[in-house]
């Protein structure tokens, strides 16, 4: 039997085949559906079980207080950077090389006493104290050396705590 509104376009074979596979898409789409929302549960129990971290704090907080520590960390790592600029440039400055001799300025007198003290910047830039001992008193002179060198002649200790001073010679 066939009805007049399907029967100009389809018969009645072609409509059951139709709803036929119109139901199999159905069928396999309500599958899919279930499929994926067992997934779609499955993955919000892991959302919730990640998100929920130890002694009820949530994730959200603990990443929020971490980038926080980070943001912290650059600022110091900032500062840091500046006062490492700032030693370095104080040190060009200071003395970072030494040199002494220990000697007897006199010869009746022993021990050693007397000294030649040499004390330099980077550029070999400083100064040398001579202190020499005897038995009326010490007697200290001062001598400025620039770039390694004095305008004032130097005696053979103040010569030989220099050298030392510039790595020239070994301590001794």
């Amino acid at each position: 039997m066939k009805s007049d509104f399907i029967g100009m376009y389809f018969s009645v074979d072609d409509f059951l085949l139709t709803f036929a596979i119109m139901a199999g898409v159905m069928l396999l789409l309500f599958l899919l559906l279930i499929v994926n929302m067992a997934k779609t549960k499955k993955l919000r129990k892991r959302y919730e079980a990640f998100m929920t971290g130890d002694n009820e704090k949530s994730l959200e907080d603990t990443l929020v207080k971490r980038i926080q520590q980070i943001e912290d960390l650059v600022v110091s790592e900032r500062e840091n950077k500046e006062n490492i600029e700032k030693i370095l440039e104080t040190l060009q400055c200071s003395f970072q090389k030494s040199g002494m001799v220990k000697y007897d300025a006199f010869d009746e007198m022993g021990g050693k006493l007397s000294f030649s003290l040499a004390l330099l910047d980077q550029k070999n830039d400083g100064f040398i104290i001579n202190a020499m001992h005897s038995r009326e008193g010490c007697y200290t002179y001062i001598k400025e050396i620039v770039d390694g060198n004095s305008i004032i002649v130097l005696a053979e200790e103040e010569k030989n705590a220099l050298d030392i001073a510039m790595g020239n010679i070994a301590k001794q």
